[in-house]
């Protein structure tokens, strides 16, 4: 049995519309069911819903034998114990700094940032010459700046328009990020025909997809 671990949301959605290419669908709906482990359509695959920042988790520790979770967790999840041996191409958007018109950054400022991306913001940010008080948050990201918390966020962007819609506005790229298709290792050398027949299968569909 492969366990192949997913979040709810986009990536889900897009996951399961890669895995459909493969003939492979969800048993049950996990937005209908209260199970967070699915049966799939195909004998000897199962599917995890677990939240995107414990993809990796899950994945490391040999819970799951193969995730999907973007590349912005997985920067800042900083495993060693994880193969990414393929690019899937979903859920894109960009991690970015952002915050109020006509606010620049400069190298020698000192700047409060308000983030859940830490590792991503300490490493950008000492790139640039720039002294960065990061200050973690986990969600409404937007609200830091117009309440005088910190000058700027770091955070993920697809449209802008929650942005937009609260004064604030996109500023510099720190990376493109896709969703990525991750392995335990141990996973690879006990499994290896099953975990290396999918990736396979995987890697087919997304070369017809181009």
């Amino acid at each position: 049995m492969l366990t192949l671990a997913l979040s709810k949301g986009r990536i889900y959605d897009e996951a399961v519309k890669l895995l459909g290419r493969i003939g492979i669908e969800p048993a049950e709906d996990p937005d209908k069911s209260r199970k967070l482990i699915l049966p799939t359509t195909r004998d000897g695959l199962q599917l995890l819903i677990i939240r995107a920042t414990d993809v990796p988790t899950y994945v490391e520790y040999g819970a799951a034998d193969l995730g999907i979770a973007g590349k912005d967790v997985l920067v800042e999840y900083d495993a060693t114990g994880l193969y990414e041996p393929l690019d899937l191409g979903i859920a894109r958007c960009r991690l970015m700094t952002a915050g109020k018109p006509g606010m620049r950054l400069s190298q020698g400022a000192r700047l409060r940032v308000a983030t859940k991306y830490v590792k991503a913001a300490q490493r950008y940010f000492a790139a640039q010459g720039i002294q960065a008080e990061i200050i973690k948050l986990y969600g409404s990201m937007e609200l830091a700046p117009l309440v005088g918390l910190a000058d700027c966020i770091v955070d993920v962007v697809d449209t802008g328009n929650t942005l937009r819609a609260n004064g604030l506005e996109p500023k510099d790229l720190i990376m493109e990020v896709s969703s990525r298709l991750i392995l335990n290792k141990a996973a690879m050398k006990m499994k290896h025909e099953a975990v290396t027949g999918f990736i396979d299968e995987l890697k087919q569909a997304l070369d017809r997809s181009e």
